[in-house]
C-alpha cells in the first residue's frame, strides 16, 4: 500500500452524481491519490454532505472557493465533472497555478484519452478529456477493429436510462455527440464517425447498453472478433462491469451504400453489441454510463500520480 505521505492530492469540481461517485472511488480504491477537497456550488448536495462525514474538506463557493482553501497549493491533480460551459474558465484558472486537470466534460479542451487505447501517450499532458461515456465504452471497439483492418464508418448508439443523466448529461447533448464523434475518428481510426444517444425511461431502469456498428474492409471474422475481445478484457480492467452482451455478427455488404462525407463504399459490416454495469459505489448498477467515466477518470489519475510517487 502507498504510504499517505506520497500519495497525490487531488481535489474534485462538481459534487453531483458523477463527482460524488468519483470522490468515493478516490477514498476506497485510490492507490496514489488522497482525496483532498469536493467543491460544489449547492451547500444543500447531497454530495457535499456525504464528503463532510467522510472527512473530506469541502467548498460550495465553486473554482473561487477550492482556490482559497487553505492547502490548495498541495493539490496537484484537479478532476472537473461540471460542464463544458464551465470547463474552460475552471482550465484556465488551474492551470496558472500548475495544476493537472482531467475534464470529464464534453469540453475538449485537452487531448481524448481512453485508458485502453492512448493513456500511455497522453498521460502527461496538462489537461486530460475523458471523451464521454458513449465514446469510453464505445471507441475501444473502433480501435479494435481498426487494428485489424480498415474502418470506413463507425456509428455508436448509447443507450442509457434517463435515471442516470443528470442535469450535467442533459445540458451537454450537443456536445456529447459531436465530441464522441470526432473521438471515434481520431483515436478510433474511423475516417468518418457518427455518435447517437438516447435516454430510456424504462422502469425499472435499464443498464447502459452500447451499439456499435462499423462497415470496414473485409477481413478474417476471427481475427477481428479476437481483437476485440481483448480490447474488451483491457477495458475490463478498470471498468470490471464492461462486457460483451453477445458475439460479435458480421455481414458482408456486396452493394455499395452512400457513407456521408465519403461517397459509395462497400465491404464488411460489423456489429458489437455492449453492457456496462456499474460498480454501485454511489450511484445505482444500472448507471453504467456515469460510473465508466469515473473509473476511466481514476485510472488516469493513478497513472499520473503513479509516475510522480
Amino acid at each position: 500500500m502507498t504510504s499517505t505521505r506520497s500519495r497525490c492530492k487531488v481535489a474534485i469540481i462538481g459534487s453531483g452524481n458523477i463527482g460524488t461517485d468519483l470522490m468515493i472511488k478516490v477514498l476506497r480504491h485510490g492507490q496514489h491519490l488522497e482525496m483532498a477537497a469536493l467543491v460544489g456550488i449547492d451547500p444543500a448536495s447531497d454530495g457535499l454532505a456525504r464528503a463532510r462525514r467522510l472527512g473530506v474538506a469541502t467548498t460550495a463557493g465553486g473554482l473561487e472557493g477550492l482556490l482559497g482553501l487553505p492547502g490548495f497549493d498541495e493539490i496537484g491533480i484537479v478532476f472537473d465533472a461540471t460542464s463544458a460551459q464551465a470547463h474552460g474558465r475552471h482550465n484556465e484558472a488551474l492551470q496558472a497555478h500548475g495544476v493537472k486537470v482531467i475534464d470529464l466534460t464534453p469540453a475538449a479542451i485537452g487531448p481524448y484519452v481512453i485508458p485502453a487505447i492512448n493513456l500511455d501517450d497522453e498521460w502527461q499532458a496538462a489537461n486530460i478529456n475523458m471523451v464521454t461515456c458513449g465514446g469510453q465504452a464505445t471507441i475501444p471497439i473502433v480501435k479494435a477493429i481498426s487494428q485489424v483492418t480498415t474502418v470506413h464508418y463507425a456509428e455508436i448508439v448509447a443507450a442509457i436510462s434517463s435515471r442516470s443523466a443528470g442535469p450535467g448529461t442533459r445540458a451537454n447533448i450537443d456536445e456529447f455527440t459531436e465530441t464522441t464523434s470526432r473521438a471515434i475518428e481520431r483515436l478510433g481510426g474511423a475516417q468518418r464517425g457518427k455518435a447517437i444517444i438516447i435516454l430510456n425511461p424504462a422502469e425499472p431502469p435499464p443498464i447502459m447498453r452500447d451499439s456499435v456498428f462499423v462497415l470496414c474492409e473485409p477481413a478474417g471474422h476471427q481475427a477481428i472478433a479476437a481483437s476485440i475481445e481483448t480490447m474488451v478484457a483491457r477495458v475490463r480492467d478498470y471498468v470490471p462491469g464492461y462486457r460483451l452482451k453477445q458475439q460479435v455478427q458480421f455481414e458482408a455488404i456486396d452493394t455499395p451504400i452512400n457513407v456521408p462525407g465519403l461517397g459509395l463504399r462497400q465491404g464488411l459490416k460489423v456489429s458489437v453489441f455492449l453492457e456496462v454495469e456499474g460498480a454501485a459505489h454511489y450511484l445505482p448498477a444500472y448507471a453504467g454510463n456515469l460510473d465508466i467515466m469515473t473509473s476511466a477518470a481514476l485510472a488516469c489519475a493513478e497513472r499520473i500520480a503513479g509516475a510522480r510517487a
